[in-house]
């Protein structure tokens, strides 16, 4: 145990600091609790442990997926009902969500992060009592930078103008993004709420209330922006709506008593030890953003190219494939980060081991599946999305590099997500900087246009840029010392304890 004149949490550079006579006197003395899984004796046992593996995983991911999906179409549905009430109203829509949402929720989804590592933990080493006061811990943190973030949304109009959006798009959207300041909010509750029920595997409760506010969005969507023409007016409302609806349908099953002893009441003690808490989750939201931006970057600068509009329409059907298989493999970061949190908290680390490597052995399986379906109807499924026929053309041409990144796309999130379960995020923040943006975007701008390879280029930096962070992360995870992880997790759980 820590001295405890100590701060109460280690940061992660702090705990990577410790001297290697530590290091090796934790791994030598470290006693597996017995409850964790046999040590694999050949191929029968290696199966069986692996179905049994799958059948947990899968619950997490299946449950995560559904999430997703729901959450992610209830902005794309108000898209599509903004597309029957005019463009304008289309382009103000989507600039919103894309741009001025998109950075609020990137920061608020990393700062939330954090409750990956300590709900997860703590839930596994059985201390279930310390969930609810991370989670108010992680309200109070979110709420603050949401009322920050409040200056995005008021000052959207002149942002979108000075990144180039014209000015009529700027006006709706900075008006819109005005009537989004309660969605904001709604945020800055559901990601700690998420991680508060997913560390206690409570997946289903979440997916049937997001199942209910998808079907009631979409009812009230229609009602209100069409046949009563509310407009971008009807938009905010239902949207705004949907989201509180979550939120307040989420703690109300906590409030019930469902969460058993993860749930004792609000704290004064939630109030304590905020600054070392805000350094994690400020480690957790470099590294979300750093990756989520990434995309963006390339997207901005696929409009500099000869024959822009081609260009950014091409890689926008690209990205967009490729956001849909980040649904699923968003189920499997979700799933990974709970099983290696709770396993290293209760002192498994073989379980923990084994876990990642079940789950990266599926994900690659569904990813060389989706590929291939990718590849064998490259010629048809361009014309899904756009009637032009050089865009047809260039996302056929692309088709290959973007069937490598989808395989590569799914096993990175896989190795996230036990790093975030590990409590790795400030590793893969300075990982995140190095392969992306010193690697990456620039590799991707020399091939784009100094080499001339255009769109094509800004893919392969792409390509590139996601290859170069999941080997690295694949290194990381195949030389950790499990042992040690859990040391270094029963250590934190302690402290925070």
């Amino acid at each position: 145990m820590e001295n405890t004149n100590q701060e109460p949490l280690l940061s992660i550079k702090d705990e990577v600091q410790t001297s290697s006579n530590d290091n090796n006197l934790r791994a030598s003395s470290f006693t597996p609790d017995k409850n964790d899984m046999e040590p694999i004796n050949g191929v029968g046992d290696f199966f069986r442990q692996f179905v049994v593996e799958t059948k947990t995983s899968w619950f997490l991911v299946g449950s995560a997926i559904f999430i997703s999906i729901c959450q992610y179409s209830i902005a794309a549905i108000t898209q599509v009902f903004a597309g029957h009430v005019g463009s304008l109203e289309l382009a103000a829509v989507a600039i919103e969500h894309s741009v001025i949402a998109g950075i609020a929720s990137a920061i608020l989804l990393g700062l939330g992060s954090a409750l990956e590592t300590l709900c997860g933990q703590a839930y596994g080493a059985g201390q279930v009592d310390m969930l609810g006061i991370h989670m108010q811990r992680s309200w109070i943190i979110q709420n603050s930078a949401a009322v920050i973030l409040c200056l995005l949304y008021i000052f959207a109009t002149p942002l979108l103008k000075l990144i180039g959006q014209t000015e009529a798009i700027s006006e709706e959207a900075g008006t819109f993004a005005l009537w989004m300041i309660p969605q904001l909010f709604a945020y800055a509750f559901n990601f700690p709420i998420s991680k508060f029920l997913r560390a206690q595997r409570k997946m289903m409760a979440m997916a049937l209330i997001s199942a209910v506010a998808l079907i009631f969005h979409t009812a009230l969507s229609w009602v209100l922006m069409l046949k009563l023409g509310w407009g971008l007016v009807g938009a905010a409302v239902v949207l705004n709506g949907s989201w509180w609806f979550i939120v307040i349908a989420q703690l109300l099953y906590i409030f019930s008593g469902a969460c058993g002893g993860a749930w004792s009441g609000f704290s004064t003690k939630a109030f304590q030890n905020l600054w070392d808490f805000l350094k994690l989750s400020l480690s957790s939201s470099v590294m979300i953003c750093l990756q989520m931006w990434y995309l963006t970057v390339l997207l901005l600068a696929a409009g500099y190219l000869k024959n822009a509009e081609v260009a950014v329409d091409a890689l926008s059907v690209c990205l967009n494939i490729l956001g849909w298989t980040v649904m699923i493999s968003l189920g499997y970061n979700a799933a990974i980060s709970v099983r290696v949190s709770n396993e290293l908290g209760a002192a498994h680390p073989r379980r923990a081991k084994f876990a990642v490597m079940v789950v990266i052995i599926s994900s690659l399986i569904i990813a060389v599946i989706l590929a291939l379906l990718l590849i064998i109807f490259r010629r048809e499924y361009p014309a899904l999305f756009s009637d032009s026929s050089d865009v047809q053309q260039v996302v056929y041409n692309l088709t290959i590099l973007l069937a490598l990144c989808i395989v590569i796309h799914n096993v990175q999130p896989v190795l996230g997500g036990a790093a975030v379960g590990a409590g790795w995020q400030a590793y893969v923040g300075y990982v995140n900087i190095g392969c992306y943006y010193l690697f990456g975007i620039p590799l991707a701008l020399i091939m784009a246009f100094c080499a001339s390879w255009g769109v094509t280029g800004i893919w392969v930096g792409l390509m590139s840029g996601i290859s170069l962070q999941t080997l690295i992360l694949f290194l990381m995870i195949c030389r950790t010392n499990w042992n040690k992880e859990v040391s270094i997790a029963g250590d934190r759980v302690k402290q925070w304890g």
